[in-house]
């Protein structure tokens, strides 16, 4: 099985094929600005699901986000808890840095 993911900036998400199928596996949404990409929805089609297509879009979307130099949050508890398990992600999440004035 070969699972190819494209980044689809008009529709705001990543998607993922599997094979050349026509219809999509999966699909992470995303909000992106020029700093930072918030990962808001991932969704993988029933007929899919346990097959790797959402660590697959996990993945090349942080790698991309990573070249892009991109803050990433992970507002997607499915994002969250794959980059909980793969701490060579973390140096990519937002970190709010207010500051406090005396």
């Amino acid at each position: 099985m070969t699972v190819k993911v494209i980044d689809v900036p008009e529709a705001g998400r990543y998607e993922a094929r599997v094979d050349g199928e026509p219809a999509l596996a999966g699909y992470a949404q995303y909000i992106r600005t020029p700093e930072l990409i918030a990962f808001v929805h991932t969704e993988v089609a029933p007929g899919h699901e346990g097959q790797g297509i959402g660590s697959a879009l996990v993945r090349t979307s942080l790698d991309e986000a990573r070249a892009a130099r991109l803050r990433v949050l992970a507002t997607c508890p499915f994002y969250a808890g794959w980059i909980g398990r793969h701490p060579e992600y973390a140096d990519l999440l937002y970190q709010a840095r207010s500051k406090v004035s005396d």
